[in-house]
């Protein structure tokens, strides 16, 4: 019998019971989970939020005194079904499987959720959950889109139909805006403090956006209960950072091998972990400075950091990878002139835009950006990472060529990628001939503005609700409509069209 066969003849489901039967390797919690309490009700439970703020809530659970920072998983939408089913079979426990960038991987089972409620079968409950007085904090990863406002203007778009259906019908909410505003209300009502309402998303001012948009539905609904919201509900301002891969079925086969059990939807992340948060919560917070996170007075410098550095970096090497025919950033990266252009980027187009950031080592900052992404063991998807672009790069990419523009300086490594995420919403293939695999609610209004370039150059970057005035700033206009000339040229291959870019810059 070989050691694989002598493994899987012995493997159990992930469960309470499980766990203390695991390898030795393995990290599991050492608290009692049963007398932990949900403090934190988190509506949004997908990979990230597993791989970071409930992996950093696992580690305050170990340290006596902290049973009352639980959590409590809400899934709001149908597609959370499947989720339900397989936490509820492992009493809300799964695997987080850290893999290094030196081949070094840390096994774990994370303990912190202790509940999970799933919306669509009982609205009520999820509504009561978070006007219970143990609720001391309701958090979000429910991605950008899931701000409901505007890219452009960043205004709340009360033409959602779920918003107007959460306005009308405030009892059964669809939306996490209808569903905090009505635990709010039942707060407010039973003379309970206001919990912190804190968002974990990869947004510049998360926690401001948040507060913008929950009272702009609020007034909508209920005036009065907006005005009690604005003067007791605290919004705090977080930087979130790690990557996290979406979940397949590799991850599945290695947690049976390596751990010997069973976990219906493992976690894998990077070994980098970072989380910086404004102190000013509503009705006391877990002291995630004991393990790992930072307060800061003020954490805007951090976000800017980060998401132009970062989450515009990936956005640079996704766009420009699907097009060559990468399928992961560590592939995209480890090409040399991919890594080059992004250097380029980041040092040329982003740094000089950035706020002071005392302690921090901008250069350093970026090298390990791209060891990070160089990470060979963790396969983070193009795919993934060019998803939802039209909720991202409004964010992460036209903001910094705005400011740029704003300064006379030179954006023509960020027009090439807005040119690339043009052919990309055109054609659908990349230059090897294959199918692109594009998810993005708008799709279809991106595509067909794209199909129109080859007649008007400048018509995907008219779509005004993501590019605002960019169309008619002639700077912009120059560089744009240049890349657009080299990308759809006859027999043009993208990294022809960076090394040209690239030499123009003198790099």
């Amino acid at each position: 019998m070989t050691q694989l066969q002598h493994t899987q003849a012995h493997i159990v489901e992930l469960n309470q019971n499980s766990i203390t039967t695991l390898p030795s390797n393995v990290d599991v919690p050492t608290y009692d989970r049963s007398k932990v309490k949900a403090g934190i009700v988190h509506i949004g439970v997908g990979g990230f939020h597993r791989a970071h703020q409930a992996a950093y809530i696992n580690e305050l659970l170990k340290i006596p005194g902290n049973e009352q920072w639980g959590i409590c998983g809400v899934g709001l939408l149908e597609a959370n079904r499947g989720l339900r089913d397989i936490l509820a079979k492992q009493d809300n426990l799964y695997t987080l499987t850290i893999r290094h960038p030196n081949g070094r991987v840390d096994n774990s089972v994370i303990g912190s959720m202790v509940e999970f409620l799933f919306a669509p079968e009982n609205k009520q409950a999820v509504i009561e959950k978070m006007a219970h007085a143990e609720t001391k904090i309701v958090s979000l990863t429910i991605t950008e889109g899931g701000y409901n406002f505007h890219p452009a203007t960043g205004e709340f778009d009360y033409s959602n139909p779920d918003i107007v259906h959460d306005i009308e019908n405030p009892a059964q909410p669809i939306t996490a805006f209808g569903y905090i505003t009505a635990a709010l209300k039942l707060r407010k009502k039973q003379g309970l403090a206001a919990f912190t309402v804190q968002s974990c998303d990869n947004i510049q001012h998360n926690g401001l956006v948040t507060r913008k948009m929950l009272l702009a539905f609020a007034h909508q609904q209920d005036a009065e209960l907006a005005q009690w919201i604005e003067q007791h509900v605290a919004f705090p301002n977080a930087m979130v950072d790690r990557i996290t891969p979406i979940s397949k079925q590799s991850d599945i086969d290695y947690v049976t091998k390596a751990y010997g059990i069973t976990d219906g939807w493992p976690i894998t992340c990077e070994s980098f972990s970072q989380w910086v948060i404004e102190d000013t919560f509503s009705n006391g917070r877990p002291n995630w400075d004991n393990v790992g996170a930072q307060f800061v007075s003020d954490v805007t410098p951090f976000e800017k950091m980060k998401i132009r550095l970062l989450n515009a970096g990936h956005s640079v090497l996704g766009l420009l990878g699907e097009i060559h025919g990468f399928s992961t950033i560590d592939e995209t990266v480890s090409d040399p002139l991919f890594a080059q252009y992004l250097r380029a980027f980041m040092d040329l187009e982003v740094t000089p835009l950035l706020d002071a950031l005392p302690g921090i080592d901008i250069d350093s900052y970026k090298d390990t950006l791209i060891e990070r992404f160089a990470n060979p063991n963790i396969k983070d998807s193009l795919a993934r990472i060019c998803s939802q672009s039209s909720a991202k790069l409004p964010k992460f990419l036209i903001a910094t060529i705005s400011d740029n523009l704003a300064l006379n300086r030179d954006i023509s490594l960020a027009a090439l990628v807005v040119a690339s995420w043009c052919l990309y919403s055109d054609k659908g293939v990349n230059q090897q001939g294959e199918t692109l695999e594009i998810h993005d609610d708008m799709a279809q209004e991106l595509s067909t503005a794209a199909k129109l370039t080859t007649t008007k150059p400048t018509s995907f970057i008219e779509l005004e609700g993501l590019f605002g005035d960019l169309a008619n700033n002639e700077k912009f206009i120059s560089q744009y409509t240049h890349a657009i000339a080299a990308i759809y040229a006859p027999n043009s291959q993208i990294k022809d069209v960076m090394a040209a870019t690239l030499a123009a810059k003198g790099k």
